[in-house]
């Protein structure tokens, strides 16, 4: 296989958190060691629930936060640090399409204005050949050429996330993160956009990071799915069999939580709260909401290896056939079409 695009090394992302005027600040770890490889055309999803750090592995991956160990490699090259001349000319070949399009466009700036930013910013064709640009781009996300004299208030929702997106692809980047771009949508919207995205990485063989919680948009977006779970990543493989046959168990309660008539039992409820980010539990931070838990899994953290019957990577103790699994509940396919690996 070709050299990927993408590599992401064990990266870490730590924040201080004060809980009190007088209390020491608390260390909490955001991004816990996650690794993430992508090649030219492909879509790898990231999911979890809210606060597992998928969007701070997002930004880290773009080299707009730095992490505090791990590295990120684009095209063979180490990612330079924020802000050099290096790091701004290599941000032409990266962009992002960040959740809420009301916010990420500015209601003091036509849509023709914000698309062709980027392009003044690094400095990509003359002001004539902008304009022929801009009104391109709008087409080819589904707008019209007088859309770029309008202002955000003047457009849909489902406009405004095109907008975004035209304004990400301006420079013509190699990879683009999508952090949750879909969920401030309607759902006949939310497929209309996905539509437009697969389209787009059909023509230009951009690889996207898929940033989503819905795991049915997730399936049929990506090539590869990895899920997280408080700062780490604990299963990853590709779509059909992490979301038809989770191997890991909150992968499990996750998928059993997606309403189907066809699912044999029912949904499985986790115990207890989501713990502390900054009281972590040791050994696998899960286990204390996990009904299949071993003495081991208190003890010492699951690293995420291949799984020899399945060559699925998955962090579990009980998923490797440390000890028969516990009682879960078996889980119905998510129905949704699967795109075809490019």
């Amino acid at each position: 296989m070709a050299e990927p695009l993408l590599h992401a090394q064990d990266l870490v992302r730590r924040y201080a958190m004060r809980q009190g005027l007088f209390a020491r600040p608390a260390e909490v770890r955001a991004v816990d060691g996650v690794s993430l490889t992508l090649h030219r055309g492909r879509t790898l999803g990231l999911v979890g629930e809210s606060g597992c750090g998928k969007s701070t592995t997002g930004r880290m991956v773009l080299g707009l936060e730095l992490p505090d160990s791990g590295g990120v490699a684009f095209a063979n090259e180490r990612m330079p640090p924020p802000g050099t001349p290096e790091w701004r000319r290599l941000r032409a070949r990266m962009a992002m399409v960040y959740q809420d399009p009301v916010g990420a466009l500015d209601r003091r700036l036509s849509i023709g204005a914000q698309v062709a930013e980027p392009l003044e910013i690094h400095g990509i064709g003359t002001r004539a050949d902008r304009t022929g640009r801009v009104e391109a781009l709008l087409r080819d996300v589904g707008l019209r050429p007088d859309h770029a004299g309008r202002y955000p208030h003047e457009l849909s929702g489902g406009q405004r996330q095109r907008a975004v997106l035209a304004r990400a692809l301006a420079t013509g980047p190699d990879l683009l993160v999508c952090d949750e771009p879909i969920s401030a949508l309607d759902v006949s919207i939310q497929a209309q956009v996905m539509n437009l995205l697969a389209e787009v990485q059909s023509r230009t063989g951009i690889a996207m990071l898929f940033i989503s919680h819905d795991l049915r948009a997730v399936r049929q977006m990506s090539h590869r799915v990895a899920v997280m779970y408080l700062g780490r990543v604990v299963e990853e493989g590709e779509p059909d069999a992490v979301l038809q046959d989770p191997a890991h168990p909150y992968a499990q309660a996750l998928v059993s939580a997606i309403p189907h008539p066809g699912r044999r039992g029912g949904r499985i409820v986790l115990r207890g709260d989501p713990p502390n980010p900054a009281a972590r539990p040791s050994g696998c931070a899960f286990h204390p909401r996990c009904a299949a838990a071993l003495a081991r899994c208190a003890q010492e953290a699951p690293a995420l290896k291949r799984r020899a019957s399945d060559g699925r990577l998955v962090a579990c103790h009980v998923a490797h056939g440390d000890a028969a699994p516990g009682t879960g509940v078996a889980t119905a396919p998510i129905p949704a079409q699967t795109r075809e690996a490019a």
